[in-house]
């Protein structure tokens, strides 16, 4: 692979963005490399979790301009310009971004996708694609309204602004802020935790989680109960609350 490193910890799978001399700017190469690497991760049954990183200056410094400054619109269309990274998003196996340096633009909007975003004290983030006369095309409208507010989303893709991460874990951006060198072991840990409980459940929880964005209140509660209810036809649900039961340990298979 050209422009990821990838990593294995037990249940956790590492994957770094590589593209250093354009502060990992987001390229369909890397793209489909990065799909190539995850796909087949949300059927791994010893996997239980992705952590996603770049570099100390760059988690993603935004989608590469210089790719796309010269397409046409009808290019763009044609070939559904950035649709595929909903894959990326789509993915079922949990995901955890580790932020250091800058996460702008696509960059952000990557980082949006997974379900825990853990930064580094120095880290920003930002959608500033109107400085460059167009908008977020990731979902950056969508998702960044959805988990800081419309007014803070009009703030930050009106002026193109960027924000610290203290900023970010105050607006509902980020999950956690811990010291720069402290991002990837946080980040880690974090997807351990997650690996080490039923697969199950956390893809329950992911799928009610992202429900709870996309619907009404009613609605989503009947989902999350129906979920509830489903899980109690698995093999994890009978281990868990046995141990619990036994004062030990659980010992979940993912079935």
């Amino acid at each position: 692979m050209r422009h990821l490193k990838v990593e294995r910890y037990d249940a956790v799978v590492l994957v770094r963005l590589h593209r250093p001399q354009v502060l990992n700017a987001l390229s369909a190469d890397l793209l489909a490399e990065l799909l190539d690497t995850v796909r087949p991760l949300d059927d791994d049954p010893e996997v239980g979790c992705v952590v996603l990183t770049g570099s100390e200056r760059a988690f993603a410094a935004g989608a590469d301009i210089r790719e796309m400054a010269g397409k046409s619109a009808a290019e763009m269309l044609a070939e559904d310009y950035f649709g595929a990274w909903e894959e990326f998003a789509d993915l079922r196996v949990p995901k955890v971004a580790a932020v250091n340096g800058v996460a702008l633009g696509g960059g952000c909007e990557l980082a949006m996708m997974c379900d825990l975003v853990i930064a580094g004290q120095s880290a920003r983030f930002g959608q500033p694609e109107v400085k460059l006369g167009v908008i977020p095309g990731i979902g950056g409208t969508q998702r960044l309204t959805r988990l800081v507010g419309r007014a803070k989303a009009m703030d930050l893709i009106l002026t193109g602004r960027t924000m610290d991460a203290d900023e970010a874990l105050t607006a509902g951006l980020v999950s956690r802020v811990v010291p720069d060198d402290r991002v990837l072991p946080e980040a880690l840990a974090a997807a351990a935790t997650v690996a080490s409980h039923g697969r199950l459940a956390v893809r329950a929880a992911r799928d009610c989680v992202d429900r709870a964005l996309e619907t009404g209140l009613r609605d989503g509660v009947r989902y999350e109960r129906r979920a509830f209810h489903g899980l109690f036809a698995t093999r994890d649900q009978r281990e868990g609350m046995t141990a619990f039961l036994e004062k030990r340990a659980p010992r979940f298979t993912g079935r």
